[in-house]
């Protein structure tokens, strides 16, 4: 389709050579689109001049960039809003717990702190040996629990009867903090997870649109200097005839 032959301009009706545009079947199926916009009636066969196309190839890039812009904003706007949002409650786990500590509820902690302590295994050691030995060789004439020691064995129930349940309590403040600890993970996570979907979508609009059409706008822009050229290496042949 391109034979050095008189064709008319569907846009104007002038008369060209062929060479000087092209047929709407060479053309890109976006500028063919925009042609049969203007020209209902046109067809694949019927012919364009280079200076009318300049301006649907013109058109044709704006509209790349243009749908490639608002692309980016609405997900920028989205991953914005996603960042901004407050719907994720992140709770301070310490201020939370201090705030609704009772004074039993320190005790408890204080309890179980110094309970799985080397201090009160030492301290408990030394008592139980000392305990054994006063009542045992009978030093300073004191003999008050004889073996086997039932006093001190009644001693012994009676502390871990009550260090059972305190230290009980401390694990459930702990099973609180845990829970509490819980539920921020998961709010961070559930927002993290949001926010790198948004990501995600911005970085496949990237590489399956903008960059595509990035090209394509080069390679268009080639085109219409290299028209641009034609046209004025033709102008510059006119006035040396004139």
């Amino acid at each position: 389709m391109t034979e050095n032959t008189t064709v008319h301009c569907i846009v104007d009706g002038r008369a060209y050579d062929a060479e000087d545009g092209l047929f709407l079947a060479d053309l890109s199926t976006a500028i063919r689109q925009r042609v049969k916009r203007d020209y209902p009636k046109a067809k694949v066969t019927d012919f364009i001049c280079g200076h009318h196309l300049l301006k649907y190839r013109l058109a044709n890039v704006d509209a790349m960039i243009n749908s490639d812009l608002k692309q980016s904003q609405k997900i920028n706007r989205k991953l914005t809003r996603a960042m901004q949002s407050d719907d994720y409650e992140i709770t301070d786990v310490n201020e939370t717990l201090n705030k609704s500590l009772t004074f039993g509820e320190r005790v408890a902690d204080n309890v179980a702190r110094f309970g799985g302590s080397w201090g009160f295994i030492g301290i408990f050691v030394f008592i139980l040996i000392s305990w054994m030995l006063v009542n045992g060789l009978q030093l300073f004439g004191i003999h008050f629990d004889r073996y086997p020691f039932i006093l001190l064995n009644l001693a012994l129930s009676c502390i871990a009867a009550i260090q059972a349940p305190i230290i009980m309590m401390s694990q459930n403040r702990s099973a609180d903090r845990d829970r509490m600890d819980a539920e921020n993970d998961f709010h961070v996570n559930l927002k993290s997870e949001h926010e790198l979907r948004i990501l995600h979508a911005k970085l496949d609009h990237l590489s399956q649109n903008q960059i595509p059409h990035t090209l394509k706008i080069e390679k268009l822009q080639i085109e219409i200097l290299s028209e641009i050229r034609s046209e004025l290496a033709e102008l510059r042949a006119d006035k040396k005839e004139d």
